[in-house]
């Protein structure tokens, strides 16, 4: 590679890890051509952005980007890397743990994820992150938290409401 193909390189993922909040650092050194093509369409379905590079080019990168942001990211950057950017941050844990199943194999494995400032590192982290809620399930739950005390509080006063008036036709056919 020469030096102006890396800087390309270190400018693309720059760009890519500005858009993104969230991105894992996925192992996919002994995958076949024809399963990291499989992962690469299964990340397409799921609008997921796949990205494969060098180790040295994706630590440049973020080191110009943010260096102490990104630090807990480093150490994971050894052997293959394949790089899965998502706006939503589970969406790469649920690719990754349904090829697993899929292959019967323990690849890709997770290296490390970079969930909104967070970083969760190693493989023993895929099932947690498979269920983080996304700031829509979030919020539903919010709206649905706030919706049940005033429904509860609504179906008290029809009820008693309808009490009411039940006893006011009762008076009223004596």
């Amino acid at each position: 590679m020469t030096k102006d193909q890396k800087n390309e390189v270190i400018e693309l993922l720059k760009g890519k890890f500005s858009q993104y909040n969230n991105f894992y650092v996925a192992d996919t050194e002994s995958l076949s051509v024809e399963q990291v093509g499989k992962l690469r369409r299964a990340c397409f379905d799921k609008k997921v952005e796949m990205k494969v590079a060098k180790n040295t080019l994706i630590k440049k990168a973020l080191e110009s980007l943010d260096g102490e942001k990104y630090a807990g990211v480093y150490d994971s950057l050894h052997k293959v890397t394949a790089l899965m950017f998502s706006e939503n941050p589970k969406e790469p844990a649920l690719i990754i743990s349904s090829f697993r199943k899929a292959s019967n194999g323990e690849k890709p494995e997770l290296k490390a994820a970079f969930i909104n400032g967070d970083v969760y590192m190693g493989d023993n982290q895929l099932k947690a992150l498979t269920q983080i809620k996304t700031k829509n399930e979030l919020i539903g739950e919010v709206i649905g938290l706030l919706q049940s005390p005033a429904k509860r509080v609504l179906a008290a006063l029809l009820h008693h409401h309808e009490q009411k008036a039940a006893g006011t036709e009762a008076a009223a056919a004596e």
